[in-house]
């Protein structure tokens, strides 16, 4: 794991970086010692060579001692030195700075040849100042940057083999059903005209379930796609909800479940691409009547908030636990664990769900308790798609 909060430090000097500081400090400190000597004599020798020059250096020495009243400036050495000396310090700090702050740039760069190296949980963890300060927050922002690319592209690697591993497993159920029986009809293995009837309607049937698999995979990666096109028309979502619940009354009544809509206003003009936003609908409904064990009424509420339409599809049947609810809107996730298929689910429509929702700028989540589990939908009122229609 990371520590993005690792303790920061000074940048400890190796023995042998104390040596080279320690020898360029003696180095330095003869180099100037020679070149103030060289100043010396050549401004010595350029002012007895030059009687005006020497007149003039006299003047203004007389003139100092006369106006500070101090006899200190008789000598010219008394003042040149002191000069030299303090120009000296100056330098010799400049010097040593520089060498000091090369010895930390290499510390930096043994630090970052460290990271690069593999060791994506490491940060610099030196205590600087100036431009090696903002150099260093530059690398641990650059590193960090890094590494979250990096686990997102192994989370989404992941996501693809597991939605190859789920589509596989899904196609080849159904399409060894599929063969099975097509390989009895082809050897002729059957006793009578019904049973052949019976290995062709299984086939079929099993058929159906794989094109509804690759019917919803490919609406699932069209609604996951950034791009899709969204064709936003001005409708009544009032009365959209009203002819759901009517197409889905029959399929209700025959498992004793009643639907019933309600909506405040009792008309609502938005905008939405209503091809989509039925399918959204469809699913939340027909999970509602394939997955509500034991219930008895559907509602679907609709109102109005602010700039939003806020539509609950809700059951009343069998609680769904909150480990399941946290991944409903997970593709191929299925609240039952053995991944059958003989409700017919794919696992794939709340995912569509989800996707077709935000290419319209809202959002959508679950929640369950002992009496309700709903389904809650946010949508702008005025087009706020996430792509271009």
């Amino acid at each position: 794991m990371r520590n993005k909060k690792e303790p920061k430090n000074k940048v400890i000097l190796t023995s042998k970086e104390i040596s080279e500081l320690f020898v360029e400090a003696i180095v330095t400190i003869i180099l100037l010692i020679i070149v103030n000597i060289a100043i010396l004599v050549m401004l010595s020798s350029i002012i007895s060579n030059t009687p005006a020059l020497n007149e003039a250096v006299f003047e203004s020495r007389t003139s100092f001692v006369r106006n500070l009243n101090t006899d200190i400036f008789l000598s010219g050495k008394n003042i040149l030195i002191p000069v030299l000396l303090i120009l000296d310090i100056i330098f010799l700090y400049w010097r040593l700075i520089r060498r000091y702050r090369q010895m930390q740039q290499r510390h930096i760069i043994s630090e970052l040849h460290y990271i690069a190296n593999g060791n994506y949980g490491h940060r610099i963890p030196f205590e600087l100042r100036g431009d090696l300060a903002r150099l260093v927050d530059s690398i641990n922002g650059l590193v960090d940057s890094t590494v979250t690319a990096i686990e997102e592209e192994r989370r989404i690697e992941k996501s693809k083999d597991e939605l190859i591993t789920n589509i596989s497993h899904d196609i080849r159920t159904p399409l060894t059903s599929i063969i099975g029986y097509l390989g009895l009809i082809e050897d002729r293995q059957y006793h009578s005209e019904e049973e052949l009837l019976k290995y062709t309607h299984t086939a079929f049937v099993k058929t159906k379930q794989m094109k509804s698999l690759v019917d919803d995979l490919f609406e699932y990666t069209k609604a996951r796609q950034p791009s899709s096109p969204v064709t936003l028309v001005t409708f009544d979502m009032v009365q959209l909800i009203e002819q759901l619940a009517a197409d889905f009354e029959l399929e209700a009544r025959n498992k004793g479940i009643s639907i019933e809509t309600t909506a405040q206003p009792q008309q609502l003009e938005m905008e939405g691409d209503t091809e989509k936003l039925v399918r959204v609908f469809n699913n939340l409904l027909s999970n509602a009547l394939k997955y509500g064990e034991g219930a008895d009424k559907i509602v679907i509420q609709l109102e109005k908030t602010g700039t939003e339409a806020v539509i609950s599809v809700k059951n009343n049947g069998k609680m769904i636990p909150k480990q399941s609810l946290d991944s409903l809107f997970d593709r191929f996730y299925r609240v039952e664990e053995s991944r059958s298929q003989e409700t017919g689910g794919t696992g794939l429509g709340l995912a569509i769900a989800q996707s077709i929702v935000a290419l319209h700028g809202g959002y959508i989540y679950a929640k369950s308790n002992p009496d309700w589990t709903s389904f809650i939908i946010h949508l702008p009122l005025v087009g706020n798609n996430q792509s271009s229609s």
